[in-house]
Order: structure tokens, then C-alpha cells, then sequence
């Protein structure tokens, strides 16, 4: 893995070293499309140019315990801040409950994950996997029992952090076993905090065959597909949680 730049205004401003690398990851991204370009040329004598556009996503290691994780990321700039806080009621009957969340917090690790001895049928098409990447774009938004007395700017960054580090060190059977560590570790952390839901569509990886150009694969390069499709959802909730009231009406759906 290579280890993440910190990339902040322009190269000049690095380090050496980081200035060299960064400079040498471009380097490869450009050299790849003229490679590219001038092969589709090669290939087809009656055209007369080409364009080869190309998109490189920042990903950052996960933190945990203040070191970066050796196979989990995050993807840069993803993620959006949600609240959503319901008053119900007039006069001492009134009721204000605040649900707090993120959406596209985009994470995945390379290693430290399986799927297998799934239900299959005759039409299943999904292979097992001992070791595999898994991903996901990440919606969680957790419920409160009080208003007052609470820093919410603290709780979204902590409950986020710990998100991130349950999906780090978790090694995950199914990403449900790890939608589950995050929400146990969020509701033990924080009391105030009666109940977290999550929704994880699948974000697949798999390792693409190389062999029909003669090149062995050693897990190095895949293909991102969005089929076969799967959405995970999950709530954890404490065994005496606060009736939510209001509190989840006209929320939108988990997509």
C-alpha cells in the first residue's frame, strides 16, 4: 500500500521526498494515458486522435489509537453532516428529539474481510471469498435521549471516529458483523445516545482476469462493479431505549 500524501496546496510546498512522490504518482497517471492513447491509435488506423480522461480519488488512512490503520481508508471529502430535530407538541407536553448522522462517508479495506457459506439457490452468482476488499458509502444517523448539557459538535466527531475504527479493526464475516461492532461501540461510549442505524450498500471489488494477456494478477488489480447489488441495513439499540415519538417520521429512506 502507499502510504498517504499529505497533500496540502502545491507540490512545491512538500517536503522533498512527498514533492518527489507526488510528483511521480502524476507522472504515472499521465504516462498511462499517453500509453493508452497512442495504443487505441495503434489499433485503429482510420481514426485520427484520442482522449483519455482520468480520475484519481484521495483516500487517507483510517486513525486508530492515533496511527494510520495498515488496510482500512477513507475516502477524502466525502462525507456530509446531517441533523434532523422533530419539536412535537406545544407547552409542557412539547417534545424536541435531534438525530444526528453523516452520509457517503466512503471507506474500505483491502484485507481483513470474508463472505462465505451464504444461503445460495440456483441462481446465485456471487463467489465466496476468503480474504476480499470491502467497501461501502457509509449513512449512519444516531438518536439522542436529551438535548441538554451535550456537545454535539464533540459527539459527531467522536461517534465518527469510532465508526471508523470499529470498521478498521473489526474482521469482518459480513459487513452486517461490522455495521454491528460499530453501533455497540458508539452506544457503550456514549449513554446519551439511545440507538444508531446504519445503511452500507456494497461497494464490490474484484480481482480482474489478466491470464487471457498472459499476466498473473497477484491481487493487485480489480474492478469496481456496482452488480450484484446488496444493501446492508442495521439498528442497535439499547435494551432500554426512550420511546423515539416523532423522532424517525418522514426521515428519508436509507438509499
Amino acid at each position: 500500500h502507499a502510504a498517504p500524501l499529505p497533500v496540502q496546496g502545491s507540490a512545491a510546498a512538500l517536503p522533498a521526498g512527498w514533492a518527489c512522490l507526488l510528483l511521480g504518482l502524476l507522472l504515472v497517471l499521465v504516462l498511462a494515458g499517453i500509453a493508452l492513447g497512442t495504443h487505441f491509435l495503434t489499433a485503429a488506423p482510420k481514426a485520427t486522435g484520442s482522449q483519455i480522461r482520468i480520475e484519481e480519488y484521495a483516500w487517507d488512512r483510517i486513525q486508530v489509537d492515533g496511527e494510520g490503520h495498515d488496510h482500512s481508508f477513507v475516502r477524502r471529502g466525502t462525507e456530509t453532516r446531517t441533523a434532523i430535530i422533530t419539536v412535537d407538541g406545544r407547552g409542557d407536553d412539547q417534545r424536541v428529539s435531534v438525530v444526528s448522522g453523516l452520509e457517503d462517508l466512503i471507506v474500505l479495506k483491502s484485507t481483513g474481510s470474508e463472505f462465505k457459506g451464504f444461503l445460495k439457490d440456483e441462481f446465485t452468482t456471487l463467489e465466496e471469498a476468503d480474504d476480499r476488499i470491502m467497501a461501502t458509502s457509509l449513512t449512519a444517523r444516531w438518536r439522542y435521549n436529551k438535548t441538554d448539557g451535550i456537545n454535539f459538535d464533540e459527539v459527531y466527531e467522536d461517534v465518527k471516529k469510532l465508526c471508523l475504527a470499529a470498521f478498521a479493526t473489526t474482521y469482518s464475516r459480513a459487513l452486517q458483523e461490522t455495521l454491528h461492532a460499530m453501533g455497540k461501540g458508539v452506544l457503550e461510549a456514549h449513554p446519551e445516545i439511545d440507538e444508531i442505524r446504519f445503511s452500507a450498500p456494497n461497494k464490490h471489488h474484484f480481482l480482474y482476469d489478466l491470464d487471457r494477456f498472459g499476466i498473473e494478477n497477484k491481487g493487485e488489480v480489480f474492478i469496481a462493479a456496482d452488480r450484484p447489488y446488496g444493501l446492508i441495513e442495521a439498528q442497535v439499540v439499547r435494551d432500554d431505549a426512550s420511546d423515539p415519538g416523532e423522532a424517525w417520521t418522514a426521515v428519508p429512506s436509507f438509499i
